[in-house]
C-alpha cells in the first residue's frame, strides 16, 4: 500500500489563483473614458502608474494587514498620564502615505486645473478598490479645505500641511507636524442624524465669542471620526445663540497640552476595521468657531456634500472589486465539465453585475464634474447645479444600497471560499454597508432630494430637459420620466411617502442617459430595458434575470478584459 506524507493526500487544483498584478486604470474601460471625457487626461500617466502599483502583493498585504490588526487605544501612559494614543499596525500609515504621495487629500484644491475633480475621484475609487478605511481621514480632510478656506487667518496656518503630499503619523502638536488630517464630529446619543437635537455647549474664552474667538466646549460626540486626527470640525450650541455653530477643535491646545477630547472607547464596527471611530467628551475643549455663529449646519454640510460623493464612489469601488474578483474567479473555476465564465446562467449573473457597476462607475464620474462646474471659481448652469444638488443625495442613497446585494452576490459566485475570511470577498461585504449609514441614511437623503427639488425648481426642470433630450431615442427611457414627473406632480404627503422611490428612478434616469450617451449600445440598451422599461427597476430586483438577447460574454469583456 502507498503511504503519503504529512499534507500529501491530495493534488490542489481547481482553485482561481489570486489576483495580482493588473492594472485598476487600464482594465478600467468606462474609468479611462470617463477621465478622458471630463478633461483629465494630462493626468492619465499618473493614474496607470498608480493602478498597478495597487495591486502588487506588497500593496494587497497591506490593505489585509491593515483589517487585520484593527487600531486600539491606549488611554494612560506607563506613569499613569492620560494620553489617549492610537496605536495603528504600520500598514495603516503605509496605505496613507500612499493616498497623500497621489494628491487624493487635496488635489482639486491644491492644484486647481481643469479636470482635477475627475482626476481626484478616479484615483480614489481606484483605491477604494483595495482598502476602505484609509480612506476616511482622508475624505474628511479633503472635505474641509473648501470649509476651512473660509477662514483665511486660520487657514494661512494649515495651507501648508493640509496640501502637502507627505505624511506624518506623528502625534504632536499642528505646529510641530508637517502634514495635518481633519476630522468631523455631529453626532449624539439622543440624536444621530437629528443634530439639531444636539446638547454641547460652546463658552467663549473671553469677550463677546463669535467668528474667529476661542471657546471652551462641554459636551460629547457619540461618533467621533478618525480621532487620531490632528483636528476636528464640530457642533455645538453657544450661551448667546440657540442655533449651532462650527467649531476647529484641535487634538492639541495652544500651550501644547492634550486637548481636553476625551477618548471613552473605539467602536467595534462590523467593518471598516483598519480605520478607528469612537466616542468622546469635551471637558473644557478648545475650540475655534468658524463660519457664523448659529450657522453651524450650513457651515458643516458643505463638508458633508464633498464626503457624501466619496461615498458613492467608495460603494461603486466595492462593486467593482467584488466584480473583478468575481470574473477573475469564475474564469479560472470549472464545475460540471466548464469554466463558470462559460455557462450560460453564470453569464448572464456577470453580465448584470457589470452594467450595474459600469452605470455607478459613469455616474461619479459624472458628479465629479458637477463639483467641479459648480465651485465657486466657476459659474455653474442650473443644469450642474442640480446635477450636485439632486443627483448626488439620490446617488448616495441607491448607489450605497446597491453595493450591499451586489458584493452579496459577487460573494456566491466565489461560493464557501467567498464566505471566509482568508479572502477579500468577506472584507468587501462587511465593508459595503458603512457608506449607506455614513453622513446621512437612506431616508435623509430620499427627503433632502425633495428638500433640493422644491428649493431649486429651475435646476430641477433644466436636469429634466437634458435628460428628455437624450430619451428620445430611448422609448422605455422617455416613459420612465413621464412616471417620474408624474409622482413628482403629486400631493406633497405623498411625495413624502414615495421618496426612495423617487431618488431611485432620478438615479436610474441619471444613470441611463449617461450610458446612453457614452458606452456601447447593447451595455445601454440592456440597462434600459432592465431597469427602466414597464415592470422594472420599481421595487428592486436579482441579478442574473437579464434577457438572453443580449450579448453577455461581451458585456463581461467589457468589464474587465481576459
Amino acid at each position: 500500500m502507498e503511504r503519503h506524507g504529512f499534507g500529501q493526500t491530495h493534488e490542489v487544483t481547481n482553485q482561481a489563483p489570486p489576483l495580482a498584478n493588473y492594472n485598476l486604470f487600464a482594465s478600467d474601460a468606462a474609468l479611462s473614458a470617463a477621465v478622458y471625457r471630463d478633461g483629465a487626461s494630462w493626468h492619465r500617466e499618473a493614474l496607470l502608474r498608480h493602478g498597478a502599483a495597487l495591486t502588487t502583493p506588497d500593496t494587497l498585504a497591506l490593505a489585509e494587514l491593515a483589517n487585520r490588526h484593527s487600531p486600539e487605544l491606549v488611554t494612560h501612559s506607563p506613569r499613569g498620564e492620560r494620553i489617549d494614543a492610537l496605536e495603528f499596525h504600520p500598514a495603516w500609515h503605509e496605505l496613507l502615505a500612499l493616498l497623500r504621495r497621489e494628491g487624493l487629500h487635496a488635489l482639486p484644491f491644491s492644484d486647481p486645473r481643469s479636470g482635477a475633480m475627475a482626476a481626484r475621484c478616479a484615483g480614489y475609487f481606484m483605491h477604494a478598490q483595495i482598502e476602505s478605511g484609509s480612506l476616511c481621514p482622508l475624505t474628511m480632510t479633503f472635505a474641509s479645505i473648501p470649509v476651512l478656506q473660509r477662514e483665511p487667518a486660520l487657514f494661512d496656518t494649515l495651507r501648508e500641511p493640509l496640501y502637502t503630499r507627505e505624511h506624518d503619523p506623528r502625534d504632536v502638536p499642528l505646529t510641530q507636524k508637517r502634514s495635518a488630517m481633519i476630522g468631523m464630529g455631529m453626532t449624539e446619543k439622543q440624536g444621530g442624524s437629528d443634530v439639531r437635537s444636539n446638547q454641547t455647549r460652546a463658552h467663549a474664552l473671553d469677550g463677546a465669542g463669535g467668528r474667529g474667538a476661542a471657546y471652551w466646549l462641554i459636551g460629547h460626540k457619540w461618533f467621533f471620526s478618525a480621532p487620531q486626527c490632528d483636528a476636528h470640525l464640530v457642533l455645538a450650541r453657544t450661551d448667546t445663540h440657540e442655533g449651532l455653530s462650527c467649531f476647529f477643535v484641535p487634538r492639541f491646545a495652544p500651550d501644547g497640552s492634550k486637548n481636553a477630547v476625551q477618548i471613552q472607547r473605539l467602536k467595534d464596527k462590523l467593518g471598516n476595521r483598519s480605520n478607528a471611530s469612537s466616542e468622546v467628551e469635551f471637558l473644557d475643549a478648545y475650540g475655534v468657531m468658524i463660519g457664523d455663529e448659529g450657522r453651524g449646519v450650513p457651515t458643516i454640510i458643505e463638508m458633508a456634500s464633498y464626503t457624501r460623493l466619496d461615498c458613492v464612489i467608495g460603494s461603486a469601488a466595492l462593486m467593482r472589486a467584488a466584480l473583478v474578483q468575481a470574473i477573475h474567479h469564475a474564469r479560472h473555476r470549472s464545475a460540471f465539465g466548464r469554466h463558470l465564465a462559460e455557462q450560460p446562467l453564470m453569464r448572464n449573473v456577470l453580465a448584470d453585475l457589470s452594467l450595474e457597476s459600469e452605470a455607478a462607475t459613469v455616474l461619479f464620474m459624472r458628479l465629479a464634474r458637477a463639483f467641479e462646474e459648480s465651485a465657486d471659481a466657476f459659474p455653474a448652469s442650473s443644469a450642474e447645479r442640480a446635477w450636485r444638488r439632486i443627483v448626488t443625495p439620490a446617488a448616495k442613497y441607491w448607489v450605497c444600497k446597491r453595493a450591499l446585494e451586489f458584493t452579496g452576490e459577487a460573494m456566491e459566485v466565489w461560493g464557501g471560499n467567498g464566505y471566509v475570511e482568508t479572502g477579500p470577498m468577506a472584507r468587501f461585504y462587511r465593508e459595503a454597508p458603512v457608506n449607506s449609514i455614513w453622513e446621512g441614511s437612506g431616508n435623509v437623503m430620499c427627503l433632502d432630494v425633495l428638500r433640493a427639488m422644491e428649493r431649486e425648481p429651475q435646476a430641477a426642470q433644466a436636469l429634466f430637459a437634458a435628460w428628455q433630450d437624450i430619451a428620445r431615442a430611448h422609448p422605455a427611457l422617455g416613459a420612465a420620466l413621464t412616471r417620474l414627473a408624474a409622482t413628482l406632480n403629486g400631493p406633497a404627503a405623498q411625495r413624502e411617502a414615495s421618496a426612495r422611490r423617487i431618488a431611485q428612478q432620478i438615479v436610474l434616469i441619471a444613470q441611463a442617459t449617461l450610458l446612453a450617451q457614452h458606452a456601447p449600445a447593447d451595455v445601454a440598451d440592456a440597462f434600459i430595458a432592465t431597469r427602466l422599461a414597464d415592470g422594472c427597476g420599481e421595487s428592486g430586483r436579482v441579478y442574473g434575470t437579464l434577457p438572453a438577447t443580449f450579448d453577455h460574454a461581451a458585456i463581461v469583456e467589457r468589464a474587465f478584459p481576459a
